[in-house]
């Protein structure tokens, strides 16, 4: 695939045809895949998922030690989704009574692969009983599978809910997050209700890999066969609003018929709603977010975004705290491999009572 750089903004062009996806990656099951293929995992995800719906039980003897948890996450990001998974993690094992120490590292979304690196080597000294940390691409895959060949910490990756193939019965202790792929199905719904399913759209990816390809990709191969769907261009914007508003600004410029701008993150799509006030746009043309945080909520409200895709945030943090719960009294058997928390898509016309039912929920800790 040809790629050239824009300028001096430093986006990455993908020279995309219109209905030209890349195929679904092979190297881990889709979550439907993984349940269907192991369908001992069905209802053990559902009583899972009931449990994190609950109000805390607190535990019924407390634990010996104290537990030592580590966090390597991108946070620095305009995105709050990290940040309140933390705050909704610490918060569930104080009311269950888990005592534990709690060290995050934090890094931007397009780190680069040695300071990771590093990252990890740090978070390892401490000897954590429990290592959380994403996975986006090939050289992270690589660090998770060296984790894997050893006996601590058990190792939860979140933001994933496709479990990789190549580890085998080596998975990593649990795997957390909002299924991508889930919530852009649910996105690309409303949004072909809201346009009739007739729309040339532009394409902001975050950074290469499995969320671009979850995100974005996935919307792409689901207007494949759309006769009225068109992919008018693409952009790798490494999770930058800047580079988003300046991808935004260059190709509106050049193609004046988009009337459909599908962000992949918070940032981006951030960075495209400036660029869409500048040009006096904002509202002629489609823009959506994805995960439904803070400032996604304050741009939808200021009606520079048309909809999103929200996710129930904290039931992410409080399933992790479950789980470790479930591990440190045991029980290990009544945990999944995989949990994945709900969506609600929300848009302009979202009743003011439903979104704020919604926020009491999905903010319940980390509000």
């Amino acid at each position: 695939m040809l790629t050239k750089k824009l300028g001096l903004v430093g986006l990455w062009l993908l020279l995309l045809l219109p209905k030209q996806v890349w195929a679904n990656s092979s190297e881990y099951w889709s979550l439907q895949e993984y349940l269907t293929l192991f369908p001992a995992q069905q209802p053990l995800s559902h009583q899972f998922a009931d449990r994190v719906r609950q109000p805390a039980a607190p535990l019924q003897a407390p634990l010996a030690k104290s537990i030592n948890i580590v966090m390597l996450t991108p946070d620095q990001q305009v995105s709050d989704y990290w940040v309140r998974n933390q705050q909704s993690l610490s918060k569930r094992l104080a009311e269950i009574g888990v005592p534990f120490s709690l060290h995050s590292y934090a890094s931007l979304p397009a780190t680069a692969h040695r300071e990771q690196e590093q990252q990890l080597a740090n978070a390892l000294l401490s000897d954590p009983d429990y290592l959380i940390l994403t996975l986006n691409s090939q050289r992270q895959g690589v660090l998770i599978d060296k984790l894997m060949t050893r006996d601590r910490p058990k190792v939860i990756l979140m933001n994933i809910t496709t479990p990789l193939k190549h580890l085998s019965n080596r998975q990593p202790f649990f795997y957390v997050g909002f299924d991508h792929r889930d919530g852009t199905r649910l996105l690309n719904n409303k949004i072909k209700e809201l346009t009739s399913s007739q729309a040339n759209y532009l394409m902001l990816y975050g950074t290469r890999g499995y969320i671009s390809e979850a995100r974005g990709d996935e919307f792409i191969h689901l207007n494949a066969n759309e006769p009225y769907m068109n992919l008018s261009q693409a952009f790798y914007t490494d999770v930058s609003s800047e580079k988003a508003k300046q991808a935004v600004l260059q190709t509106l410029k050049t193609k004046p018929n988009i009337n459909l701008i599908y962000a992949c993150t918070t940032d981006i799509a951030l960075g495209a709603a400036a660029a869409l006030k500048q040009l006096n746009k904002a509202g002629k043309v489609m823009l959506n977010g994805w995960g439904g945080g803070s400032a996604e909520l304050e741009a939808l409200a200021a009606g520079s975004l048309d909809l999103t895709v929200m996710r129930m945030n904290d039931d992410n943090g409080v399933a992790i705290a479950e789980a470790i719960r479930l591990d440190q009294v045991g029980k290990n058997n009544l945990i999944p491999q995989v949990y994945s928390g709900d969506f609600a898509v929300i848009d302009r016309q979202t009743s003011k009572a439903e979104l704020e039912r919604l926020k009491d929920y999905a903010f319940r800790y980390s509000n």
